[in-house]
């Protein structure tokens, strides 16, 4: 099977990085990723769709350093979800 995402989009806000008790780093980040169509009368419509990223190790830390609220990334990876209450 293949598990496996690509996006294209601009960051929502500052990039939020912490490290767990084994000082390993995780980096949390939402992604908008906005869909542009003219619907059947002519009139401009958008759809934007928002991601929950997550990133590990060292890839964290070079989000945290270098992603800022507003940038355009590319995003490459799996898509995992998750269920809480």
């Amino acid at each position: 099977m293949l598990n496996k995402t690509m996006l294209i989009g601009n960051l929502g806000a500052d990039v939020e990085t912490r490290y767990t008790k084994s000082e390993v780093a995780v980096a949390n980040f939402r992604v908008a990723t906005t869909e542009k169509w003219k619907d059947a009368d002519g009139v401009q419509q958008e759809h934007t769709d928002w991601h929950r990223i997550v990133a590990w190790k060292g890839l964290a830390e070079i989000c945290g350093d270098h992603l800022n609220k507003g940038s355009k990334v590319y995003i490459e990876g799996k898509i995992q979800t998750r269920k809480w209450d």
